[in-house]
Formats: structure tokens, sequence, C-alpha cells
């Protein structure tokens, strides 16, 4: 068998809002609820599982897309008003990159997770 990357934890201080959030975002669905988790499902089928926590340490997660879904999830972005960056480091604000010869786009979720968009890796 092959080693594949089945589920991650993300923390959150609201889980649904959370969820509800990258879900809208990347245009996909949140899965019904198993408690303690509210999952988003990936077209690779690796799942976010966002669990509620007091405390949130910041992580980085990068979501490859593609053309099409780039553009869609930068319009959701720009319609909300979501600050994003053309770097990890927020040195480069309101900028894509061309990193790879992709776009690519950083933004923070509501727990201030390092949230990207890329469309080569």
């Amino acid at each position: 068998m092959t080693i594949e990357l089945n589920h991650t934890i993300v923390w959150a201080r609201d889980r649904d809002a959370s969820a509800a959030f990258l879900a809208g975002i990347l245009g996909v669905p949140v899965d019904p609820v198993t408690e303690p988790f509210a999952p988003i499902r990936l077209g690779n089928g690796v799942t976010l599982d966002y669990a509620q926590a007091a405390e949130v340490a910041s992580q980085h997660y990068a979501f490859l897309v593609g053309e099409e879904e780039f553009d869609a999830a930068m319009g959701r972005i720009r319609a909300a008003g979501i600050t994003f960056w053309a770097d990890p480091f927020h040195r480069e604000p309101g900028e894509l990159n061309s990193m790879n010869g992709g776009r690519g786009v950083y933004f923070e979720d509501p727990d201030g997770h390092n949230m990207e968009l890329l469309t080569r890796a």
C-alpha cells in the first residue's frame, strides 16, 4: 500500500464558522458534522477536520487548484474584502505571485491560519 495523507485536524475557536469560511472560499461543501469534527473533503480524498479549541496556533495550509477554481476563489476573496498577499510572510498586500509559472495567493482564515492557493506545485 502506498502512503497517503488521509486527514488533518484544523484547530479553530469556532469550528463551524471556520470550516464554513474555507469551504466558501474553495467552493466546496462542509460535510455533515461527525463529532467532534466539521470536515471539508478535498478532491484527492483528504479531509480537513475542523475541531474546537480555546487557543489556536497558526498553521499553514496550501491548496493546489485549477485556473478556473483560482479565479472563482479570488472572486470570493475580493467580494468578501479579505486581505491577501503574494507571499507567505505577508509583505506584498493585494498582489498575486507567479511562482513555478502559475499563480498563487495567501490569506488568513478567522483563526489566523495562513492559507495558500496555488495553480502550479
